[in-house]
C-alpha cells in the first residue's frame, strides 16, 4: 500500500517552529504554506472580514520585504490568525518583537493587539465627539511633563502646547490620555491649567483610553497661533516602565521630560524611536538620571511620524 504523502506533516512542524521562534514573515509564510491557500484566496478571506489587502502586500508581507504597519494592516494580521486557524496572537506576537528584552525582565510595552484595539477605540470616541483628532490644528511645540510616583506608577502629567489653525473657527483641542496597563480611567481626572477650559470627558475602560475636549474661549482664524497647557491626574494602574508619544502627521517640536519621585528611582533609562507600533525600536539612547533633580528628558527638534519615548529599568 503506498504511503500516505508527507507534505502535511512537514508543513505542520515548519509552522510550529516558525510560530515559536520567528519571525514574523517565516511563521506567516509557513502558515499560508500549511493551509495550502493560494494568495488571492487569503486576500478573499480577508475581504469577508472586512479588511482589504491587496496580493501584492501579502506577498511582500510572507518574503519580509515589509512589515504590516498601518491600522488597516494590523487588522488583517489579526485576521489572518483566525482565517489561517493560529492561536490569538501568534502572529501579533512575532510582529511586535522588537528584540529590546532581556531575559529574565517583563516586556516594558504594551502588547501589538492593545495598541490595536486602543486606535480602534480612540477612532470611536472621536466620532462620538464629532471631530477629528487634529480638530483643524497645526502643532508647533508640544512640551509633556510626566511625573512617576513613590509606587513607580504613572502619577500624572502636564503638556504645554503651542498650535496655529489651519481653518478658521477651529475654537477647541482633543487631548489624549491612554494609560498603562491595569490603570482606571474613571478615576482620573482632567486639569485645564492655562488658556482653555474642559468641555466633554469620554473613556473607554478597556483599552484605558480617556479624551477630553479642551475649550479655547475664542474662535481662531487660518494662521492664528494659540498657546495652552491642561494636566491628566492618574495615578491609577500600577509599575510604570515607559512612557511613549505618537506623532501622525508629523509635527513641530517636542519635549519630553519624565521626573522620577525621591523614593523611587529607576536604574537606568533610556530614549528610543519606532517608526510605527509594528516596527523594530531603533534611536537608542542611554539617558543618566540625576539623583539631585531625579528627571530625565529628550527634545526632538522636528518630529517625524512614528514614535519617540522614554524607557526605564527598576532594579
Amino acid at each position: 500500500m503506498p504511503h500516505a504523502p508527507q507534505h502535511a506533516d512537514v508543513a505542520g512542524a515548519e509552522l510550529d517552529t516558525a510560530l515559536r521562534g520567528g519571525p514574523f514573515h517565516v511563521a506567516l509564510r509557513a502558515a499560508i504554506a500549511a493551509r495550502g491557500l493560494p494568495l488571492q484566496r487569503v486576500q478573499h478571506h480577508l475581504a469577508r472580514h472586512g479588511v482589504h489587502v491587496g496580493v501584492t502586500s501579502l506577498s511582500y508581507w510572507q518574503q519580509g520585504a515589509r512589515r504590516p504597519q498601518r491600522p488597516e494592516s494590523l487588522r488583517a494580521v489579526r485576521a489572518l490568525e483566525e482565517i489561517l486557524r493560529l492561536p490569538e496572537e501568534s502572529l501579533i506576537r512575532l510582529l511586535a518583537e522588537t528584540g529590546e528584552r532581556r531575559p529574565g525582565r517583563p516586556a516594558a510595552g504594551r502588547s501589538y493587539r492593545s495598541l490595536v484595539e486602543a486606535s480602534d477605540a480612540l477612532r470611536d470616541l472621536l466620532a462620538e465627539l464629532g471631530v477629528p483628532l487634529d480638530g483643524g490644528l497645526q502643532t508647533l511645540g508640544h512640551h509633556e511633563r510626566v511625573r512617576i510616583g513613590p509606587r513607580r506608577e504613572l502619577a500624572g502629567r502636564e503638556a504645554q502646547h503651542i498650535v496655529r489653525a489651519h481653518r478658521d473657527g477651529v475654537d477647541r483641542f482633543v487631548a489624549v490620555h491612554h494609560g498603562d496597563p491595569g490603570c482606571v480611567p474613571e478615576r482620573m481626572a482632567v486639569r485645564a491649567l492655562e488658556n482653555c477650559r474642559t468641555g466633554r470627558v469620554l473613556r473607554h475602560h478597556p483599552t484605558g483610553l480617556l479624551v477630553a475636549e479642551l475649550l479655547f474661549d475664542t474662535r481662531l482664524r487660518a494662521g492664528e497661533s494659540f498657546l495652552f497647557r491642561y494636566g491628566v491626574e492618574d495615578g491609577t494602574a500600577g509599575v510604570s516602565r515607559e512612557y511613549v508619544r505618537a506623532f501622525d502627521p508629523a509635527g513641530g517640536q517636542y519635549a519630553l521630560q519624565v521626573r522620577f519621585d525621591a523614593d523611587a528611582l529607576p536604574v537606568r533609562c533610556h530614549r528610543f524611536t519606532q517608526n510605527s507600533p509594528a516596527a523594530p525600536r531603533g534611536g537608542r539612547q542611554e539617558l543618566p538620571v540625576s539623583e539631585r533633580h531625579r528627571s530625565v528628558h529628550l527634545v526632538e527638534p522636528r518630529v517625524r511620524s512614528g514614535i519617540v519615548g522614554i524607557g526605564w529599568d527598576w532594579e
